[in-house]
Parts: C-alpha cells; structure tokens; sequence
C-alpha cells in the first residue's frame, strides 16, 4: 500500500479509509469507503467541495443502520430490541425529518414525545441511546458532518435494588419437580443469562468449570466454577442441559409461578439471586465480575447491596459483642 494522501488515514479496529482533517472550522473524521481508489476520489471532493449533503430522510437512514451497523455491535436479542425500537419511536417520531436537517431542539422535542408516551425512563434512555448511536454512525459515513444531539439529554436513572429472589423462595425453586428444579438450580448456581443456560452442555463441563461461549452478551467466552453438588448432576447429565429453547423464557416463568404461586417471578432474577448470594457469602466482587462477564465492574457493583435480612443479621451479629467486651 502506497503511503497514504494528506487528510487520509486508517482508524484502528475499523474498516476502510478515513478523512482526518477541518471542515467548517471543526476536526471532522469521516468514512471514505474501502476501496483505495474510491477514497481518494472522495478525499479530493471532500477538500474541494467540502462534505458531500444528503437529503435522505431519518427513516431511511435508520433502515441503513439497522441493517448495517447494528447487527455487528449486538447479539440477536439485542438487534431484535433495537429495531423494535426504532420503528416503534424513532420513525414513528422523527422519520419524516431531513438527515441533515436534524437539529438539537427537534431532538429535545422527541425526548419530550417519548416522555409523553409514559414510557420507564429505562425505556426513554434506550430510546434516545439508539438516536445518538445513530447519529454518530451517520458522521463516521460522511452522511453528516457533525451529530446535533444535545448533551445531558438522557434521564437520570432512579438506583434500583437486583431483583433477586429470598432466600426462602431459592429453595422453594431448588424443590421443585423436574425439569424446573433442576434448571433453577443450575441457574442459581451459575449466574448464567437465560440463553446461556439453553445452550449449556454438558461436554461444556472442564476440569469442574462450566464454559460459557454459547449466546454471550460480550461474545467472549467464560468459565464458571460450580458447586460440588451441581457438578456431580451435571456431570450425570448428557446433551443440553436445559431442555427449553431460548424463546420459551415466558413459558418457563409461567409454569414456575404455577408450582410456586411466586407471582413475579421471572428467570433472570435467578442470576441476580447468585450475585447477591456471592458477595453476601464473602465472594469477591472481582471474581463475580469475571463469573458475570460483565465488561464493566461498575455494572458488577450494583449487587454489592445488601439484602434488608443481611444488614439485620450483621446488625445482631455486632450487637451481640458490644464495645470493650471480647467475643
């Protein structure tokens, strides 16, 4: 490869050529393409005639992302959600807009659209998150020169406790007649998200760690150690280990409710229930991160709050020794 024209170079973890250079008074990186030629048939319109205006509309710029960006950034689920999303609110709301006429107070409107729609301000952020996301991949492709979405636009998230399950609901689940105990038990003992543990085998099983590579949300493989007494039924099992499909999450909860009557329960607070149960058993937050696979150990710490009965048993546990009286 020939050494590369003024203004073009190569982004680290990215495909293609770039511009690098000022335009309209601002450092501006844009996308030239992936063909050699190309590029520098654009890098020579971009320094003449400056960024290439498009008049394509919000809508059809999103289906471009849909289709482009978004299936290599996340997994099914989340490409699933992601699309939902947009067509529900993103074109329903801002569509009919003009690319690169987008400015900052239409977008301040959608917030407030959405926010009229009585959505979860969970729901608002992911919302808006796909907006801003959108945007950026549309400067990376020269179809606008810079994103108009406002800083501090997304709300603030009110800290809510895990939703995990008692500890006497965990046993209730652990009791419960095959093959429903069994999957509780395994996902109480591993943490593993929902369709992690559908696609769980057992030739998954290493040296007494369960290898995680199926379905992940990071695409990264992981080892989770398990207990003795859940190695040795899995060790007794062949094939899958959970003989539901990664669709049948509703069906799973409903029957569950059923044998239970634990009318909100849902599978996932089966990993929230082996988080807290880590850390109030003495587990360090280091290795639940890793045991999670959580990218960031920030989203990790959330679970580093104590159940009401655990703050009450350490409370009984230091009454019980008052000061200047040894144990």
């Amino acid at each position: 490869m020939p050494k590369l024209p003024t203004n073009m170079i190569r982004r680290k973890g990215r495909p293609g050529f770039w511009f690098r250079g000022m335009l309209g008074g601002k450092l501006r990186q844009l996308s030239l393409g992936t063909d050699y030629q190309e590029a520098k048939r654009r890098l020579s319109s971009l320094k003449t005639e400056g960024p290439p205006k498009t008049e394509q509309s919000v809508s059809e710029a999103a289906e471009k992302w849909l289709r482009i960006d978004v299936p290599t950034r996340r997994n099914e689920g989340g490409r699933r959600d992601t699309r939902a999303r947009t067509e529900r609110y993103l074109i329903s709301f801002l569509g009919h807009c003009r690319l690169n006429g987008l400015t900052a107070d239409r977008i301040q409107q959608y917030r407030i659209e959405l926010d009229q729609q009585h959505l979860a301000p969970q729901s608002v952020a992911h919302a808006l998150s796909d907006l801003r996301r959108l945007l950026n991949w549309c400067v990376e492709c020269g179809y606008v020169t810079r994103s108009p979405f406002p800083r501090r636009l997304l709300p603030k998230i009110q800290e809510r406790p895990p939703d995990r399950v008692t500890d006497d609901e965990a046993e209730r689940l652990k009791c419960l007649p095959e093959p429903y105990g069994f999957v509780c038990r395994l996902g109480m003992g591993t943490g593993l998200r929902w369709s992690e543990l559908c696609h769980a085998q057992a030739a998954d099983v290493e040296r007494g760690l369960l290898v995680v590579h199926h379905q992940t949300k990071s695409r990264k493989v992981r080892r989770v150690p398990l207990a003795p007494e859940l190695l040795a039924e899995v060790r007794g099992r062949v094939g899958r280990l959970v003989p539901f499909s990664a669709t049948s999450r509703g069906s799973f909860a409903k029957a569950v409710r059923g044998l239970t009557g634990m009318k909100g329960f849902h599978p996932h607070q089966m990993r929230h229930t082996f988080a807290c149960q880590w850390l109030e058993r003495g587990g360090s937050l280091a290795a639940l991160q890793q045991i999670l696979g959580h990218a960031s150990i920030v989203t990790t710490q959330r679970y580093a709050r104590l159940t009401d009965e655990a703050v009450q048993r350490e409370a009984e546990r230091i009454w019980q020794h008052p000061i200047g009286v040894r144990a």
